[in-house]
């Protein structure tokens, strides 16, 4: 049975990472492993063929997140934790409750969840 991450791509606060992700076709946290022990297990427990969302925040005080892409898991790199997607819909701006996913990684999340439902549908 697959999972779901929502994940960031924002690197402090300013750094779009999401068009590099895209054309690369990879996620992945942006600091070193150990500065971010629960962001880094969450990590470790994602697998392929779960699946992922690149979500923006809406500004300070928003109680919503917008969903930008969608994608699958196809391999995680065991030494830099790199994780390949198949990004299979990008440039989305859709407007979804927060559900408290305002860190890097958020998950794993199962299908049967509404909410998972709201941000996954194509």
């Amino acid at each position: 049975m697959s999972n779901y991450w929502v994940v960031g791509a924002m690197w402090d606060g300013r750094d779009d990472q999401s068009e590099k992700f895209f054309r690369r076709g990879y996620w992945f946290l942006g600091w070193d492993k150990g500065k971010q022990p629960l962001q880094d297990n969450r990590v470790d427990q994602m697998r392929p063929g779960d699946h992922i969302a690149i979500k923006r925040m809406l500004g300070q005080g928003s109680p919503n997140i917008a969903v930008r892409a969608l994608g699958v898991i196809k391999e995680i790199d065991e030494d830099d934790k790199r994780v390949y997607v198949d990004w299979f819909v990008n440039g989305l701006e859709r407007e979804v409750p927060g559900n408290g996913c305002f860190a890097s990684i958020h998950g794993p999340f199962t299908a049967d969840d509404p909410w998972v439902k709201e941000v996954f549908h194509i």
